[in-house]
């Protein structure tokens, strides 16, 4: 067994792309050794600004010879079929093949015989495959070469079983990069070749020419050097994996250093202090005891320097100033006007050309917060209020510069105006949550104003036609859904998802016809199924349940919905369930029988018919269970319902032990099939036991 070593060097890498990168590097080296017939370990990779790396451990030195045995077509099968066998095996002529004769016939048969293959001869071709077809989300021509990659390919070090790899790259137009055993360390501490000889070495002789190869070695030895450095003065790291895996990305050898923030700009809210950091220098926030905001950053250089860094420092808190110059001229231009003052410019920004601009959306959003304010027994002026400005920062210097903080700005605008705490924390809170890590807002304002804003991208936008499809999703309709979700089962709304739906398509009525007859509506509780199935699957929930609870009319209000769900899964859970559930498949299949033989006529059992004592029992546990279950389910007791339904396994399992169905006596017959359909309308109390798998 021997090792191979293939290392990528270019001009340096975009952060975001290079983890994806290494992943497919893997992965087409695993595809193209797998069609040799090749097997190995799974590569270990490495990646960073300049460099993608695989070690692929365990090669075989050789391919095994192989002699394969393929049976064709009957030796008097047609001339077609013959043909095609022929060439599916790559022969010219039947000579090629032998007759044998089997139980079921004579057949021809052809030997395929796989000469064993050296792996160093197979592997110029599998690195040049894999270099040519390495995808990237964007990619560039460089020099007079045809060939495209994500920067331009410096260097490929193609290492095994302790040889180079001969062979090369073809670029296009004649131009070629050559593979060879040489990489190459930091751009100023270490910037000669080096060259390996053994990949277990490859990590090290890099760290020796100060590049941690490694990202998982590279991303601690940021992390824990920001934080001494922090602490060093007192202060703490703000925890940001986004920026930590960027940056990490962005250095080869990082050296955590800490700056200062003139204390004129301390001024500034935090996020606009965190983001300019963020967004345009990657530096990170540094927090006080208390979790204030320090007048301090973390920036991580590239390089060692003689004076300890202070020349870096410095060089960073100049750029720092200036960006930060710009954040409180927007900051301070901003506030001259109220927020209300910018509503006017949202006329001039469309929202959709076909839903209009974001001044009627505004109107929109105002008139549906409203309502779900009713709904939630919430502030109703207020809902109103804070959804006329939750747009308005749109239009204001700092959300243009800095987008993110769209919302955030919002809330210290109506603060500066003047506006009630709580509009000015619906104003933020509007967007929430943006993702499945963000918490979703819980005063009552907030949640109105959130809710109609998601409320009135779904209506619009599915009535409009403008669906997700596949993967592609570009108005975040599934985040918005799931946004709804979240507010209301983690807020336990008992809110009405038809009426809500209905208020959101009326305000689109109230404006104009722009949507599609009822389009906001028709397909978006089932658009919000998928959605439920998403979060119910993650908590361990079965599809099929939600399925079942959804097709009996429990979707409507999502808490009650996901309570019974949890429940019948509880129920099918135990032994109980699941013969109940069998019970139920036995007497539906009989029951539809005779429905599809047209010997059902729809009517109750009579109680003077019975005659069996299992079937008497049963007529009188019915009657008792459904008493029971539709009580305990008009008070949301579903784990009781769950229990009184239970109570049925005992009659359902004797009237299928002593009771035959299908008798002589056709009036017995019916009144039987009657009680079996009304044993049906019992299940479906709880569920639709049809729709339940397994």
């Amino acid at each position: 067994m021997a090792d191979f070593l293939l290392e990528l060097f270019s001009e340096e890498i975009p952060a975001r792309m290079q983890a994806d990168a290494a992943n497919n590097l893997g992965k087409l080296l695993t595809e193209q050794f797998k069609a040799a017939g090749i097997n190995h370990d799974a590569p270990v990779l490495y990646y960073g600004a300049r460099r993608l790396t695989a070690w692929v451990k365990g090669l075989p030195v050789a391919t095994e010879a192989v002699s394969e045995e393929r049976r064709g077509p009957r030796v008097d099968a047609p001339e077609k079929a013959i043909q095609g066998f022929l060439r599916g095996n790559g022969l010219d002529s039947l000579d090629q093949c032998v007759k044998r004769e089997t139980p079921k016939g004579e057949f021809w048969f052809v030997v395929i015989e796989t000469p064993a293959k050296q792996t160093a001869e197979m592997l110029p071709g599998i690195i040049q495959h894999t270099v040519a077809h390495l995808p990237w989300p964007k990619s560039m021509r460089w020099g007079t070469g045809t060939a495209r990659w994500v920067r331009p390919l410096q260097a490929i070090l193609a290492l095994f079983d302790g040889q180079g790899v001969p062979g090369a790259v073809d670029l296009g137009n004649g131009q070629s990069l050559p593979f060879g055993t040489v990489t190459y360390g930091h751009r100023f501490h270490a910037p000669d070749a080096i060259t390996v000889t053994d990949p277990a070495q490859y990590v090290e002789q890099l760290r020796a020419a100060k590049v941690l190869a490694d990202p998982a070695e590279r991303r601690t030895a940021i992390k824990d050097a920001l934080d001494a450095a922090a602490k060093a003065e007192g202060l703490t790291v703000k925890d940001d994996p986004g920026l930590l895996t960027e940056v990490m990305g962005l250095v080869e050898l990082p050296v955590p250093l800490v700056g200062t923030i003139d204390s004129d700009f301390m001024g500034l809210p935090p996020e606009v202090l965190i983001t300019s950091m963020r967004s345009h220098q990657k530096y990170f926030a540094l927090q006080n005891p208390d979790g204030s905001m320090a007048a301090k950053f973390g920036v991580v250089a590239n390089m060692e320097t003689g004076d300890g860094g202070t020349k870096i420092v410095a060089g960073n808190e100049r750029v720092l100033r200036a960006r930060l110059s710009d954040a409180k001229f927007f900051w301070d231009q901003d506030r001259k006007l109220p927020l209300e003052g910018y509503l006017p410019q949202l006329d001039a920004i469309t929202f959709h050309e076909k839903l209009g601009t974001v001044a009627e959306r505004v109107e929109r959003l105002e008139a549906l917060s409203k309502d779900i304010a009713r709904m939630l027994d919430a502030d109703v002026d207020q809902a109103a209020r804070a959804a006329k400005l939750a747009k308005a920062d749109l239009v204001t210097g700092m959300v243009g510069e800095f987008p993110e903080l769209q919302g955030l700005m919002g809330r210290y605008y109506a603060q500066a105006a003047n506006e009630s705490q709580a509009i000015a924390d619906a104003i933020a809170d509007h967007y929430k949550p943006a993702g499945q890590s963000d918490a979703v807002p819980t005063a009552p304002v907030s949640i109105a104003v959130a809710l109609a804003e998601k409320l009135d991208t779904l209506v619009g936008f599915f009535g409009i036609n403008e669906k997700p499809t596949g993967s592609r999703d570009p108005y975040a309709l599934r985040r918005a859904a799931l946004g709804v979700i979240r507010i209301v089962l983690e807020n336990d709304l008992r809110l009405s998802l038809k009426e809500l739906l209905a208020a959101a398509y009326v305000r689109y009525e109230d404006q104009s016809n722009k949507l599609q007859a009822d389009g906001g509506i028709a397909e978006l509780p089932a658009f919000f199924a998928d959605r439920l199935k998403v979060v119910l699957r993650e908590k361990g929930v079965r599809h099929d349940l939600i399925d079942a609870v959804f097709a009996e009319g429990g979707g409507d209000d999502l808490v009650r919905l996901v309570a019974r769900v949890e429940a019948l899964q509880e129920l099918l859970g135990s032994d109980t369930g699941a013969n109940l559930l069998a019970a139920y498949r036995r007497g539906a299949n009989i029951v539809r029988k005779e429905r599809e033989k047209g010997g059902l006529n729809g009517e109750k059992p009579q109680e003077g018919l019975l005659q069996e004592d299992a079937e008497k029992g049963l007529f009188t546990a019915l009657a008792q269970v459904d008493a029971d279950v539709s009580a305990l389910l008009d008070k949301d007791d579903f784990s009781g319902a769950m229990r009184a339904f239970a109570e049925l396994r005992q009659p359902v399992d004797r009237f299928f032990d002593d009771v035959m169905v299908n008798v002589d006596d056709a009036a017995l017959r019916a009144n039987r099939l009657a009680l079996l359909e009304a044993c049906s309308s019992a299940y479906h109390q709880i569920a639709d036991f049809s729709k339940i798998e397994g």
